[in-house]
C-alpha cells in the first residue's frame, strides 16, 4: 500500500460504531434542518445575498410569475424540506438532496457558478448520508444502537 506519511491507519477506517454513527447523524440532521431554514426565509429578506440572480433564465420562463415571487415559492420549499429533515431524516434527506440536484441542474446551465454548483454536490451527498444514516432497515441504525442479539449469527 501506498503510504505519504500524510494518514494513519486510524484515519482510513471511519468510525463505524453505534455512537460514531449517532454523531453523525445528528450533525448532519442539524444543520440540513438549520441551514435549510434559514436559506429559505432568507428569500424573503434577501439579507445573505440578491438570491434572484441565481434563477436560470429558461427556468425563470417556466415558472409563472417573476424571478422575485420563484425565489419565494423556492424559499417556502426549503422552509419545509428543513422542517421535514428535522421531522422524518430518513425522507427529508432524499427531498433536500433532490431539491440540491435542481440547484446543481440550475447553476450549471447559468454557467459562472461552477464553484457553487461543486459546493452543493458535496452537500448532496451528506444529504443521502444523513438519509441512509436515519433508514429505518439500517443494521446499526442511529437512533437504535445494535444489540448484542443483532449481532449474533445462527450456525445453522
Amino acid at each position: 500500500m501506498f503510504n505519504t506519511g500524510l494518514f494513519h491507519a486510524s484515519d482510513q477506517q471511519p468510525d463505524a460504531s453505534p455512537a460514531g454513527a449517532r454523531q453523525a447523524f445528528l450533525l448532519l440532521r442539524t444543520v440540513f434542518t438549520i441551514a435549510s431554514i434559514a436559506f429559505g426565509l432568507d428569500k424573503f429578506f434577501n439579507v445573505l445575498t440578491d438570491w434572484e440572480r441565481y434563477l436560470a433564465p429558461w427556468i425563470n420562463d417556466l415558472v409563472p410569475g417573476s424571478a422575485h415571487q420563484a425565489m419565494l415559492a423556492v424559499g417556502v420549499v426549503e422552509i419545509l424540506a428543513g422542517a421535514l429533515v428535522a421531522a422524518r431524516p430518513s425522507i427529508g434527506g432524499y427531498v433536500v438532496a433532490a431539491w440540491l440536484a435542481g440547484i446543481i441542474v440550475n447553476l450549471v446551465s447559468i454557467g459562472g457558478y461552477y464553484d457553487i454548483a461543486l459546493r452543493d454536490f458535496g452537500l448532496l451527498v451528506a444529504a443521502l448520508a444523513l438519509a441512509r444514516l436515519a433508514a429505518p432497515g439500517r443494521r446499526s441504525s442511529p437512533r437504535t444502537p445494535m444489540s448484542p442479539a443483532a449481532t449474533h449469527t445462527s450456525d445453522a
